[in-house]
């Protein structure tokens, strides 16, 4: 099990996501997008725009430095970011 981003990208500096990440509302969009919910429903769950939730997702897949959603979700759940910290 990973225990730290940068264990699991050493060449990404991940200080200070490490240190803000994962808020109560990334923990939310992640157990959303882990029942496979469409994303127009976890949009309106969030209360969020279509736009809004695309960008969340991109920003977290770039702070994690994966390219797709599968690995968002594999690096979130080793990292502990699916259970209540």
């Amino acid at each position: 099990m990973i225990s730290s981003p940068i264990e699991a990208h050493p060449n990404r500096d991940f200080s200070v996501m490490v240190a803000e990440e994962p808020t109560a509302a990334t923990q939310r969009l992640l157990r959303l997008m882990r029942t496979g919910a469409s994303d127009p429903a976890i949009a309106r769950e969030l209360g969020i725009s279509l736009r809004t939730l695309y960008r969340r997702i991109a920003r977290l897949q770039s702070l994690l430095g994966v390219q797709s959603r599968f690995q968002l979700g594999v690096l979130a759940a080793e990292l502990g970011w699916l259970h209540p910290g």
